[in-house]
């Protein structure tokens, strides 16, 4: 089934004095475009994070954003001397331009490198990377599952366009052939009325060879089978299983773009050949529906 390109998932747990949070947002985009926040020891853990993205989404603008807090005693932290007086060096140099500026201690240990956990990068990597990646893979999984509940909407609203297009190309298949019968008496009486009296004649023939050239121009016999074959495989790629790229979804959006805009062209087609003030009313519903068809599809993975 279809799936939105629109969604949030969250997923978060405590273990062993690890509280970790993982947020997944996502919305529309032609292609997969992914930013991935994570806390700077945790900043190894992006390609594999990325990897597990693209096995499992095939579209869409993804913003994923991992938070943790350790609830334990911290381990040990360091001062960086040598960062804290590159920044007591600068203040020093300030002496010319501010008269008796004032350091403050707690402010100097705010600013950023000074204070540095004592905690090695790998060994805080290896407590905390399993968690973290379970926690990714809950949030994309809850991310899908509205990602699907969105995607069943927009086929309930899909359905009521394609079916608008369905009754209206119905109507013009019934219509098709009485144009060229209208086409033939409006002609034949109109030639009557310019030869009588007149010293030439129109035979038969000629009438005849007229309204076989009319109907060839205007046959839309072919475009007519060609929108309802776009309207069942539309319908097709809608209710197919999963696909197997992507990790569901598997990008039908770009499927059922490609097949819209075939739908416009044919429709297109129909109104200029068909030469029916009627026929023409009913392409523009046709054309009106296909419009809305390729907005929401702009919504589908």
């Amino acid at each position: 089934m279809l799936h939105s390109m629109t969604g949030f998932g969250t997923a978060s747990a405590d273990d062993h004095g690890i509280s970790c949070t993982v947020e997944i947002r996502s919305v529309n985009n032609r292609f997969l475009k992914s930013i991935i926040k994570l806390p700077d020891k945790l900043a190894n853990l992006e390609p594999d994070i990325d990897h597990i993205l693209r096995e499992r989404i095939a579209r869409g603008s993804i913003v994923l954003t991992v938070s943790v807090k350790d609830q334990l005693t911290p381990t040990s932290v360091a001062i960086n001397q040598t960062v804290l007086k590159t920044y007591l060096d600068q203040i020093q140099s300030l002496e010319t331009a501010v008269k008796n500026p004032t350091v403050d201690l707690a402010t100097l240990l705010s600013l950023p490198g000074v204070v540095q956990a004592g905690e090695d990068s790998a060994e805080y990597l290896a407590t905390h990377e399993e968690l973290v990646m379970r926690l990714v893979k809950e949030s994309i999984a809850k991310l899908k599952e509205m990602r699907a509940c969105e995607g069943a909407a927009l086929w309930n609203d899909l359905k009521k366009h394609l079916d608008v297009v369905r009754v209206a190309l119905a109507q013009i298949a019934q219509l098709a052939p009485q144009v060229v019968r209208s086409y033939h008496e409006k002609l034949k009486t109109r030639v009557n009325q310019m030869v009588a009296g007149a010293n030439f004649s129109f035979s038969d023939d000629d009438l005849l060879r007229e309204v076989a050239l009319f109907a060839d121009r205007a046959d839309i016999s072919e475009e007519i089978n060609r929108l309802t074959g776009h309207l069942d495989q539309f319908t097709s790629v809608c209710e197919q299983s999963e696909g197997t790229t992507g990790g569901g979804g598997g990008g039908e959006g770009r499927k059922l773009d490609f097949i819209s805009q075939e739908m416009l062209r044919e429709a297109n087609t129909i109104a200029s050949k068909a030469n029916d003030a009627a026929i023409a009313r009913l392409t523009v519903d046709i054309k009106s529906a296909i419009d809305r068809i390729k907005e929401q599809v702009q919504n589908v993975e």
